[in-house]
């Protein structure tokens, strides 16, 4: 299956790299995306930030559908099939052409929670809901996965939920949303290559500095950014301060790629 990090980009341009963030509602995937999108754009990256479903209007609409708990009657075969053609249409409106360009693609989802929601969740069968992926996907695979995971599934669900009764696969159960953290934990078993645990359950500073580390062989400056300024993951612990931090104009808050360390 070939991989976002073979495609070459335009001439003289970085190559494209597709990093996708997995793990149970209310990790913390968003927060950390926002922040690792910064920082890369102040390296000098062109940054796409999405999530699935959507990232097209066609897979916003197909979100709406899928998450809507007016559904309920919806059958497996056909969420499974919903959530593949969104993916279709964001790999072909969106992913594809950016990894063409050298862009660094952060999607807050992708084919693994296909894996973890409609095999481990649902139970359909693992073959075909693999040839699916790889027909949506049309080849293309993350460089880095990165699982957060921040305790048992009830207590991030209830973040996620912010206590309301959540969306459709929100109010899918206990029992359901374990069966989808340990497949996530069992992908990053059998493919530690690929797929990285981030353990997000304290501080967001210190989970930001793990998904720092566990990126660092795909953009080298990431290793010194600790190292250089003590201080540079703190700002996630203060909402205020965070704000601010995403919020400033662009400037050199990380060294660029390829630029001198010390």
């Amino acid at each position: 299956m070939a991989r976002g990090r073979d495609r070459e980009g335009a001439a003289g341009a970085p190559r494209g790299v597709l990093v996708t963030f997995e793990g149970g509602d209310g990790a913390g995937k968003s927060t950390h995306i926002r922040f690792l999108a910064r920082a890369l754009a102040d390296a000098g990256r062109e940054v796409v930030s999405l999530r699935e479903p959507g990232g097209t209007a066609v897979g916003e609409s197909l979100r709406a559908l899928v998450l809507d708990p007016a559904n309920e009657g919806l059958a497996d075969t056909a969420e499974l099939l919903i959530y593949e053609a969104a993916r279709a249409q964001l790999v072909a409106e969106v992913i594809r052409p950016a990894l063409e360009r050298g862009a660094v693609v952060l999607c807050d989802r992708f084919s693994d929670s296909t894996v973890a929601y409609q095999v481990a969740g649902r139970g359909l069968d693992a073959a075909f809901v693999d040839a699916a992926n790889a027909f949506a996907t049309g080849g293309i695979a993350p460089d880095r996965t990165l699982v957060l995971t921040a305790g048992d599934g009830r207590s991030t669900l209830g973040r996620a939920t912010h206590g309301t009764a959540g969306d459709r696969l929100e109010r899918a159960g206990d029992a359901f949303h374990a069966r989808v953290n340990e497949a996530f934990l069992e992908l990053a078993r059998r493919e530690p290559g690929r797929v990285r645990v981030v353990d997000s359950s304290g501080a967001r500073s210190a989970t930001a500095a793990q998904v720092f580390a566990s990126l660092s062989d795909l953009f080298p400056w990431m290793a010194d950014v600790a190292r250089a300024d003590g201080s540079y993951f703190s700002v996630l612990d203060d909402k205020r301060a965070l704000a601010a931090w995403l919020d400033r104009p662009a400037g050199p808050a990380a060294p660029a790629e390829g630029a001198a360390r010390a």
